[in-house]
């Protein structure tokens, strides 16, 4: 394994998830000692994704950013019901498991919709593990409004078609790097494309535990977003916790066109706009800016 990605798991923990390892990073002052941050990470890949701000957010936070299952160094099993609402049980787990109830939520891609599912267990009264409350929530790119959001042919493809199961036994093999490597530069700015370091971690990343023969069917979270747009919505228009988007414009997915829907949808819209050549993952094209416009965010709500 690359020694960048060996050092960030041999950092980590496990904790048992309905009888499932789940890999996850706690770092920072220990809980009780400084405000909590979950932060939760996007498809494809893991918490990984927060190591380019990991160092500033753990002298603010004990932070806790743990591998969905199906992602990363967590559990990726074949025979399994990937979803949402599953996602969010692991995380409201592994917080009942940690004695947290309280926290800050940073969110990206998948990770915004799994905080939506959160918060709308926390507006409604729907938790299923323990009674966590979110002091704000800040969102990164990703699909927080169905109607808005345009994912890449490939992905429609391998999650929404029965091709995803016909490439699955070839998903170890270097053509599906070659497949793979173009929807991944798409993602990403003009100015801030992968080095082949960077996409070499990728792959490492999915490939651990022979996760690429997985990727599909988590990537089915796509009709999840669908099937309960309007109760994530309603949620996110109805609740009094502080809310800010932070926005690649660039990105194809979930850029500029996701905020000007944002700012429709959500009543007093706190909408900040990063430069006009980031794209889909502004934690690693724009770690500096987003940690400033972050902390302003919870400094105020604090």
């Amino acid at each position: 394994m690359d020694a960048e990605l060996e050092r960030w798991k041999s950092a980590g923990r496990y904790f048992d998830y309905l009888g499932f390892e789940i890999f996850y990073r706690v770092d920072g002052p220990p809980i009780g000692e400084a405000p909590v941050l979950l932060a939760i990470h996007g498809y494809p890949f893991n918490s990984w994704d927060w190591s380019l701000i990991w160092p500033a957010l753990v002298e603010r936070f004990t932070v806790i950013a743990p591998d969905m299952m199906g992602m990363g160094f967590s559990a990726k099993p074949v025979s399994y019901g990937y979803s949402v609402h599953d996602h969010a049980d692991m995380h409201e787990a592994l917080l009942a498991d940690l004695n947290v109830d309280r926290c800050h939520i940073l969110a990206h891609d998948i990770g915004d919709s799994v905080g939506q599912e959160v918060l709308a267990r926390s507006v409604f009264g729907e938790h299923v593990y323990g009674s966590p409350s979110y002091q704000s929530i800040t969102w990164l790119n990703g699909g927080l409004f169905n109607e808005a959001y345009t994912p890449r042919t490939m992905q429609k493809l391998m999650s929404g078609t029965p091709l995803g199961d016909l490439m699955s036994p070839l998903q170890g093999h270097t053509l599906s790097r070659r497949i793979l490597e173009p929807t991944i530069n798409e993602m990403f700015g003009p100015n801030t494309k992968p080095s082949r370091e960077l996409m070499s971690r990728f792959h490492e990343v999915l490939e651990y535990n022979d996760g690429k023969r997985v990727l599909h069917k988590v990537g089915r979270f796509l009709g999840d977003r669908l099937t309960h747009r309007n109760r994530w919505v309603r949620a996110m228009r109805e609740t009094t916790v502080p809310m800010r988007l932070i926005d690649g414009p660039l990105d194809p997915n979930s850029g500029a066109h996701m905020a000007r829907r944002y700012a429709e949808v959500i009543p007093d819209a706190d909408v900040v706009m990063l430069a006009d050549d980031i794209a889909h993952w502004p934690q690693i094209e724009a770690p500096d800016e987003v940690l400033k416009h972050f902390f302003a965010h919870v400094d105020r709500v604090s």
